[in-house]
């Protein structure tokens, strides 16, 4: 496999569905990864290194994965100039709404582009949007998922069953 271009950072192991419903759309993408897990409150100088030496690895771009007070997307971000993606964990009480905050409200000077709750999946596909921006494989990669999708839904339409449907004219482009 190739040098990394990803890094996916979790809290705590009981992250690591996410982490791998991230890797696996990072894989499907044609996108190197790594992941690992460190901890912004018990192991924090491990974050903050991995921060500061993910650029000179060659990582382009950090996921990092954090449930409750998820203080690790902003940790990362404050100690690297890379574009970080955070994907808030649905834990505690209030069901990740309190990751999902602590994650959309950075500081200035210090962003987090926050993802829906639980949605490592989505982390998988910005990160593959940003590094297209300067890779026409992994942009082809990307463009091909993404009409995938787009075939899957349009077929769903003839799973419908006896229900009156629109006819396809109407999704014609006039």
């Amino acid at each position: 496999m190739s040098e990394p271009l990803a890094g996916i950072i979790i809290g705590s192991r009981s992250d690591l569905e996410l982490g791998r419903k991230a890797a696996e759309a990072l894989e499907s993408l044609g996108i190197p990864f790594e992941i690992t897990v460190a901890s912004a409150h018990r192991t924090p100088s491990d974050a903050v290194n991995y921060a500061k030496n993910a650029k000179s690895r060659g990582i382009r771009v950090i996921i990092a994965i954090a449930g409750l007070s998820a203080a690790l997307p902003g940790v990362i971000a404050a100690h690297t100039t890379l574009p970080v993606i955070g994907v808030p964990v649905s834990a505690g009480t209030l069901g990740g709404l309190d990751a999902l905050l602590a994650m959309a409200q950075m500081p200035p000077g210090v962003p987090v582009a926050a993802m829906g709750i639980d949605s490592a999946r989505n982390a998988a596909i910005f990160t593959a949007r940003i590094i297209a921006l300067s890779d026409e494989k992994i942009h082809e990669n990307l463009w091909n998922n993404t009409a995938a999708g787009m075939q899957k839904v349009a077929a769903s339409r003839s799973e419908l069953g006896s229900l009156t449907q629109a006819p396809e004219s109407a999704f014609e482009e006039k």
